[in-house]
């Protein structure tokens, strides 16, 4: 998902581009999952006639200020993506529109035409962005509540050290809260834990000063040099974790180095568990899962105890099963597997709904019905025939009794 450099690349588009500038046409989506308590066509009378005179961020989120309030404010979900028309602002492959798509695109959610021809569109094809239209974004939550900016309100070194003593869980959860330090995403998070050689599942509270001090250091760094290239993920460094977050295990390398993936705070975590050491005891409210390739036996250190807890599953499974017919297993995913929270994994269990939001599956539930049905009607003539068999061997008997 668009995290803090896709957003500030935008945010720098937008101010770049249209700030100084007036609204002379809106379109707003009809579209009641994206757009947030507002209608479109009051959402459009508002913007009408007003010119755009700066463009703020904070964490995720972007909203542009007017000449006067209320302020069209954007959290861009999974796929949101800011384009203006002859322009190449950042894209990335989850926003799925392509520059040679019609214009507006059909994903449009917001669309302004400003007073010298250039044309603003915020579009979304995922629907889990949300556009509203605020007096004062900054004052309300979501983006009242956000920690400091990782970008524009990075703590002192020493204010990070005192933070991370106080705080007993995963590193990788840390960081992914954003009320904590707002803008950090799966991607970067990812990539600020592999340049700073931290495991993702490491207790905060444990981090060494030398190790806060890395981290502290590859999180400036690495969204700094994101930025530098317009949050052009194909001009990263070739040296970045971020190329093969998304390879299958097994297949996923940096530096020849093999990367492995876990489960982190519901969140699929890439690290490299030759360079990524965990040490000490994992946090207990850590609920961690190996996936792929982690499911076998690591020799790394400190990862026994995630061994250890796939060998007692292993047990289970062992355990001899009851006689009679045995269930075939499901191809389905558990609860917990369906709801690991990761970004790609969303994506793609929102792409089995079908084209009305329903799960494939309950298509089949009708089908399990319809042969049951068949099967009674089947048996009726059946049970009649068995039935007059019976009837007659009775009177069989009966005159031989006589």
């Amino acid at each position: 998902m668009p995290e803090l450099p896709e957003v500030e690349a935008a945010r720098r588009a937008i101010e770049e581009h249209c700030v100084g500038k007036v609204i002379k046409k809106a379109v707003i989506a009809d579209d009641t999952k994206v757009i947030d308590g507002v209608s479109p066509s009051d959402f459009e009378a508002s913007l009408l006639g007003k010119t755009i005179l700066s463009a703020h961020r904070k964490g995720k989120h972007l909203w542009l200020r007017l000449d006067s309030p209320p302020f069209p404010a954007f959290h861009f979900g999974m796929a949101g993506a800011i384009y203006i028309k002859g322009v190449a602002v950042t894209n990335y492959k989850r926003s799925m529109v392509n520059d040679d798509d019609e214009w507006p695109s059909k994903y449009s959610k917001f669309f302004v035409e400003l007073d010298d021809g250039v044309d603003l569109s915020f579009t979304d094809k995922r629907r889990f962005a949300k556009v509203s239209l605020l007096e004062d974004p900054a004052s309300v939550p979501p983006i009242s509540k956000l920690g400091p900016d990782a970008l524009l309100e990075p703590m002192a070194l020493d204010e990070f050290i005192e933070s991370l003593e106080k705080k007993k869980l995963a590193i990788k959860t840390l960081l992914l809260d954003q009320s904590y330090i707002s803008g950090i995403g799966n991607w970067v998070a990812d990539e600020v834990l592999y340049q700073a050689r931290i495991h993702p599942n490491q207790s905060a509270a444990t981090l060494s000063k030398e190790s806060c001090a890395a981290l502290h250091k590859s999180i400036q760094e690495v969204i700094e040099k994101a930025l530098e290239v317009g949050a052009d993920s194909s001009r990263f460094p070739n040296n970045w974790i971020f190329h093969s977050r998304e390879k299958k295990p097994g297949k996923a390398f940096v530096d020849g180095k093999e990367i492995h993936f876990i489960t982190t705070g519901g969140r699929t975590s890439a690290f490299v568990p030759e360079l990524q050491k965990l040490t000490g005891a994992e946090p207990k409210n850590q609920n961690s899962k190996r996936k792929g390739n982690d499911n076998k036996k690591m020799n790394d250190e400190g990862d026994g105890e995630l061994v250890s807890k796939t060998e007692k599953t292993a047990d289970i499974k062992q355990k001899p099963k009851p006689k009679g017919r045995s269930k075939k297993p499901s191809k389905r995913k558990s609860k917990s597997e369906d709801e690991d929270g990761s970004d790609e994994e969303a994506e793609n269990d929102d792409a089995s709904d079908d084209d009305n939001g329903r799960p494939e599956g309950n298509k089949k539930m009708g089908k399990k019905t319809n042969i049951g049905q068949r099967f009674d009607a089947a048996s009726e003539p059946e049970k009649s025939l068995k039935q007059t068999v019976q009837s007659s061997r009775n009177g069989r008997r009966r005159k031989k009794a006589k």
